[in-house]
């Protein structure tokens, strides 16, 4: 693990005492180091070496909403109705389901389902049909705007993950995979 130390005028020095050669390449110190580095000053008798990868998970994540919002936002959609697009989409033709099977999907109350169905109807982009299995039930589909806007911003938001995966070598995708299906069960 790289260790930074502060150096008087402000920079970083990564490697204390090693010639610069040895230690070019490294990684950038940033606003969590700062951060870990006011802690671990302030409690030097705790072990902080999780502190960084976990402000910088949260970091990312923040980010990462923030980036793969905004080309849903360029196709008048909000992440949820996307994510009711998306779960209709990928339900296949004639990409149907009842409100209970996206609620279950989607890991949403009915209550939420039915306010983001209110929403993409009024939109144009699904529409409710009874069931003429079960009149007491309705089913959800998407409209042929409906589903030229999730083909559209799916397309976009398969092409921003594969932008940012892409700075990754694919070893390294693999492993942070790994890494994360594994902090994933530990939860």
């Amino acid at each position: 693990m790289i260790k930074y130390t502060r150096v008087v005028d402000g920079g970083w020095d990564i490697c204390p005492g090693e010639p610069a050669d040895v230690c070019a390449g490294g990684p950038t110190p940033d606003k969590v180091d700062d951060f870990v580095e006011q802690w671990q000053r302030e409690r030097p008798d705790l072990d902080l070496s999780a502190m960084g990868l976990f402000a910088r998970m949260k970091v990312f994540v923040g980010a990462l909403a923030t980036a793969m919002n905004r080309p849903l936002e360029e196709h008048g959609l909000t992440l949820g109705d996307f994510e009711v697009l998306g779960a209709l989409r990928a339900s296949g033709p004639p990409c149907v389901l009842i409100p209970s099977q996206l609620s279950e999907q989607l890991m949403m109350s009915r209550a939420g389902i039915t306010s983001r169905l209110d929403r993409l109807e009024t939109a144009g982009l699904v529409e409710r049909r009874l069931d003429p299995a079960d009149r007491r039930s309705f089913r959800v589909g998407l409209t042929d705007s409906g589903r030229v806007a999730i083909d559209a911003a799916f397309a976009e938001h398969i092409a921003n993950f594969t932008r940012l995966a892409n700075t990754l070598t694919a070893e390294q995708r693999e492993n942070l995979d790994d890494i994360l299906r594994t902090l994933l069960r530990a939860l």
